[in-house]
């Protein structure tokens, strides 16, 4: 559990960062779905799986229906889970800059065959990886 004053990050939330709709497009649901699924079995075998849930194929559909809308499709989470409002829901865990650079490094093994595996579009990886990066900073609550 974190402190009752949590690190804030200088800068607030990344609002720079637009992903391109044209992922969603080539990607699709399905193989987004999958990503985030392959995502969450490396972190299954992290240092850092007491952050998550015991049901991890149950939070990587959540974390998918979150990033289907980032990535250029339909509002699922809202739909299915009210309002992202995701540095809140990661509140209640202590997240340092270590569990952020794990986190990171399991996203980084996954994608490395992103094209192929889930048809992640070559062209558009780099911007994704800057909004993962940018993204993973504002969830930090712990010095």
């Amino acid at each position: 559990m974190t402190s009752p004053h949590p690190y804030i990050p200088l800068g607030g939330p990344p609002q720079d960062i637009r992903l391109s709709p044209e992922i969603y497009a080539k990607m699709g649901e399905e193989n987004i779905f999958k990503m985030l699924e392959d995502f969450y079995a490396e972190l299954e075998k992290s240092s850092i799986r007491s952050l998550f849930p015991e049901d991890m194929l149950e939070a990587s559909k959540k974390s998918a229906a979150f990033f289907v809308f980032l990535l250029g499709g339909p509002p699922l989470y809202h739909q299915l889970y009210g309002p992202p409002m995701m540095r809140k829901r990661h509140l209640p865990f202590a997240i340092d800059e270590n569990a952020r650079q794990v986190w990171l490094e399991c996203f980084r093994k996954i994608l490395y065959k992103s094209e192929e595996k889930y048809h992640f579009p070559p062209e558009h990886l780099e911007s994704f990886l800057h909004f993962l990066d940018k993204f993973s900073g504002w969830m930090v609550n712990t010095k």
